[in-house]
């Protein structure tokens, strides 16, 4: 049954998924549609299409080497006298940058959940952001990696017909779709939206956790096929489910002329114009997304930082979790410190923007090395389409830095 086949086929390319649909994504996704209307939607379908290329060349290195990007960094430099510069670099910002970003979700989830479904306070905010947190640390520290991975699948799952829910219940207009989709085009003070639109997607810590994840799950160059499918599929379906959160925005919201500064003030405005279960329907999905990007970001983390520094194998698990739970503690201890959500995500910008560019040209590397992958490294045309995205992720990497430093 081969729909059964690709079911059981499908995996890390969900973990990148419930990685970069989160409730800041959720949120840059509102905004554009709110703010902007259709004509925005290209900007995801090009980092959509970037992400999978990446993405891609992430799986088939750990499907075919059977090594972590981590660990890749860590042989390729190893008689390098920049290593551990870098090493310590890349820990810091992958660890520092992710904190952030797992700040931002527990706080977007909480913000969404506590304004949609009890009434924005303290005490709501605070309950949502524990209840989130002590879930995630369980399935951190308990769950093995099939079991992590499954229930991201499920709330993948759960996030697609939630969002594809409020779509079809805002009726958008399906031309006007089509149209920004094929028709770039860059509205006045559209570009930082624009930015921001690449920057949720394109995500340097999946890298790292997509290898880990597909040297766990499959070996060698039978499951190659598979592997790729899993990545176009399921970050496919990721970024249309972006494109549809835009869209309900546009809908709901632009066609409208109503205003809102978060997901949670667009499921406020669609209930007087769709009904109740449309407000219950995002909610849903916002707090599905804050609890798959709260597993996500402490795991790419762990696996990376793992890697690099390799150690003894009777405490590498030790190390592992506790490496992961500290970022969402970390997170949590962020998101309950008063400190504003959007300072806390402008302090992951400034992270991802340093290290996205430095991990795209280390994956063209590897991805170019026939010691490490044989038959399977890089083709013209894959090259050719990884140094495009990486010039667009070192022009969006400045761009996020000179942004976080007030610059531009």
């Amino acid at each position: 049954m081969p729909s059964l086949n690709f079911i059981k086929n499908v995996g890390p390319g969900a973990l990148v998924a419930a990685a970069f649909i989160g409730p800041g994504t959720v949120t840059v996704c509102t905004l554009a549609g709110a703010n902007f209307g259709y004509v925005l939607l290209w900007a995801l379908l090009f980092a959509t299409i970037a992400t999978i290329i990446f993405q891609e060349m992430s799986g088939r290195l750990g499907t075919i080497a059977q090594k972590g990007l981590g660990e890749a960094l860590r042989e390729s430099l190893q008689h390098s006298i920049w290593r551990w510069p870098l090493f310590g670099l890349i820990a810091l910002a992958l660890y520092g940058g992710n904190a952030a970003y797992e700040a931002g979700n527990l706080s977007g989830a909480a913000l969404g959940v506590s304004a949609i479904l009890s009434g924005p306070s303290d005490a709501s905010f605070t309950w949502t952001i524990l209840s989130i947190a002590t879930v995630a640390g369980l399935a951190l520290w308990r769950g093995s990696y099939r079991q992590v991975e499954r229930l991201l699948m499920v709330l993948v799952l759960f996030m697609g017909v939630a969002f594809i829910g409020t779509f079809v219940v805002s009726q958008p207009d399906l031309s006007a779709f089509a149209h920004g989709l094929f028709t770039p085009t860059l509205p006045d003070d559209s570009l930082i939206t624009v930015v921001a639109l690449i920057g949720t997607t394109v995500v340097p810590y999946n890298l790292f956790l997509h290898a880990s994840a597909a040297k766990a799950r499959w070996q060698g160059e039978a499951d190659l096929p598979a592997a790729r499918a899993d990545s176009v599929i399921s970050i496919g379906l990721g970024g249309l489910v972006a494109m549809f959160i835009v869209s309900t925005a546009a809908a709901s919201l632009f066609s409208r002329g109503l205003g809102a500064s978060s997901a949670a003030d667009m499921a406020i405005q669609l209930e007087p114009l769709f009904g109740s279960f449309s407000k219950y329907l995002l909610g849903a999905g916002l707090l599905a997304a804050g609890l798959s990007s709260s597993l996500t970001a402490p795991l790419a983390t762990a696996y990376a930082i793992t890697e690099i520094i390799n150690p003894k194998a009777k405490i590498r698990e030790l190390i592992f979790r506790s490496v992961s739970l500290s970022v969402l503690i970390v997170g949590v201890v962020f998101a309950l410190s008063g400190a504003k959500p959007i300072n806390i995500i402008i302090g992951a910008q400034f992270a991802n923007g340093l290290l996205l560019p430095i991990i795209a040209a280390f994956l063209l590397y590897t991805m170019n090395n026939k010691a490490l992958l044989g038959k399977h490294t890089n083709g013209m045309l894959a090259n050719g389409l990884g140094a495009l995205v990486f010039l667009v992720s070192v022009g969006l990497g400045v761009r996020l830095v000179l942004k976080s430093l007030s610059v531009m």
